[in-house]
């Protein structure tokens, strides 16, 4: 018996497709840390599509949506809220800011200043948000879909180490393929909107399909295979710091996701090594630097290529 979700979620990946041509890898990646409830970080030079992906996803459910430009003097309460005095002048009541919604796009974290992108580490981790010692929880479902140019780009603050790992991948565009650019060329002018695709899922049925995902069988084995990949970016003689706990989780889930998104009620080693360079890569850090995106790539291209997979 077909599963009823199945065609809302076949309609959400195609309509994503349209406005993203060429990038089938990284719409079903993107599609799957979605699915496993994971935050995206996407990264590439502008002009790659990166806000195109993140408001096609957004745009995919009929949830509500917030954007938030990063810059230099953005501030902590212009993300999360803040408490301002009622009309009656007896009692503080909270606004909450833009980060209550079920999807926020941080565009361009890296411009925002450490005490902005600081606020959304809570969030990010525990789905709520405190200020002023009160505690409020984020609509179910919530997820953050941050973009970032590359860090030599002029004007940005690279994110620390422990913000980095909140995101449970991150992903490259690159530019598109040349029949793919030709088409974007010929259809597409300045003022062209693209992104404006229609809803294809509920947030309660984004919810249901996240406990699909949980379902989906994963063997011990696998567990173990994960665990020896993620271990492997820790010993690594090249590396000074490697991938979290949290990591391992993530890969789990994503490769979950994956199984689910090719209608599969189990997880395969290749769902792991598929997941793997984009959950992974941007919390292995290499010695003598700081983020080298292609040398953590390198890394961890040696590590699955020498942890056996089991059978």
């Amino acid at each position: 018996m077909e599963n009823p979700l199945s065609e809302s979620l076949s309609k959400f990946r195609a309509n994503i497709e349209s406005v993203l041509l060429g990038k089938r890898e990284a719409v079903d990646l993107a599609m799957a840390s979605f699915l496993a409830g994971g935050h995206i970080l996407l990264e590439d030079v502008p002009g790659t599509g990166k806000t195109t992906l993140a408001r096609a996803l957004s745009a995919g459910i009929s949830g509500t949506f917030r954007r938030v430009q990063f810059t230099g003097d953005l501030l902590p309460q212009d993300i999360v809220g803040v408490h301002i005095l009622s009309e009656d002048r007896k009692s503080f009541v909270f606004s909450p800011g833009p980060l209550f919604a079920n999807i926020v796009l941080a565009d361009e974290i890296n411009r925002g200043n450490p005490r902005a992108q600081s606020a959304l580490l809570e969030a990010m981790s525990e789905r709520q948000v405190t200020v002023d010692n009160r505690t409020y929880k984020l609509p179910d479902p919530f997820l953050v879909i941050a973009t970032q140019n590359p860090y030599e780009q002029h004007g940005t603050y690279p994110l620390p180490e422990s913000q980095l790992d909140r995101f449970n991948l991150r992903l490259r565009l690159d530019y598109p393929d040349r029949e793919s650019e030709t088409r974007l060329i010929r259809e597409n002018t300045l003022l062209t909107m693209r992104d404006g695709i229609p809803a294809s899922l509920l947030p309660e049925q984004v919810v249901s399909l996240r406990e699909e995902v949980n379902r989906v069988a994963v063997h011990d084995a696998l567990i173990d295979y994960v665990q020896r990949i993620t271990a492997a970016t820790r010993a690594h003689p090249a590396v000074r710091l490697g991938a979290s706990p949290r990591s391992a989780i993530g890969l789990k889930a994503t490769a979950q996701a994956l199984a689910r998104l090719e209608e599969r009620d189990h997880v395969v080693p290749g769902d792991i090594r598929r997941a793997a360079p984009a959950v992974l890569c941007h919390r292995v850090f290499p010695k003598g630097g700081a983020m080298a995106t292609d040398a953590s790539r390198a890394i961890l291209e040696e590590i699955l290529s020498t942890v056996p997979a089991p059978l």
